[in-house]
């Protein structure tokens, strides 16, 4: 399995309401993505501009196929436009 925190932090807050709209699109598509295990937004109860999708995989397949989908190549994109994304990985 796969596990992939994606860390999305604000410059400017005010774009809040616009990343937290993209980013619940994608995960909603992405859940019914093949071998997704899991997928979701939290937000920082401390830190106001912070953001994190966790997402679990089966495969490394199922995971290179969901970054091939239609929304995953609409959606990141956007959500790049308005926060800095960084991102940790754990194989297990």
């Amino acid at each position: 399995m796969i596990r992939l925190n994606c860390f999305l932090l604000l410059e400017d807050v005010q774009k809040k309401t616009a990343l937290k709209f993209v980013a619940t699109e994608l995960v909603e598509l992405s859940k019914r993505d093949k071998g997704c295990i899991a997928y979701d937004l939290f937000e920082s109860a401390t830190v106001d501009n912070h953001l994190m999708i966790c997402e679990t995989w089966e495969t490394e397949e199922d995971l290179k196929a969901h970054m091939e989908s239609a929304h995953f190549k609409e959606l990141v994109p956007k959500l790049q436009q308005i926060a800095t994304m960084t991102l940790e990985r754990f194989d297990f």
